[in-house]
């Protein structure tokens, strides 16, 4: 079997066509989540339909992506902490 190819957020929002160094992810997740529990990441309303296209193509064909779409989606539907 072989090993899945886990790429870095860095490089997935590079696909998506968003600032890819660390600050920048850190403010998009801040500022775009917690999306409702119900909500798939794809259909989240800040996406452009290119950017949606890319998440829910290559969450269909379980590409080498999944992994790193599955941690923004997990990212994207935390709720802070409560004190944090």
């Amino acid at each position: 079997m072989d090993n899945p190819v886990v790429h870095p957020f860095s490089s997935l929002f590079d696909q998506l066509g968003l600032p890819s160094d660390d600050a920048s992810i850190r403010a998009f997740i801040a500022g775009h989540s917690p999306l409702p529990d119900d909500m798939r990441l794809e259909e989240a309303p800040f996406w452009s339909p290119a950017q949606a296209q890319l998440l829910r193509e290559e969450r269909i064909e379980d590409a080498d992506w999944i992994i790193t779409i599955d941690q923004l989606n997990v990212a994207l539907h935390a709720r802070p902490e409560a004190g944090a």
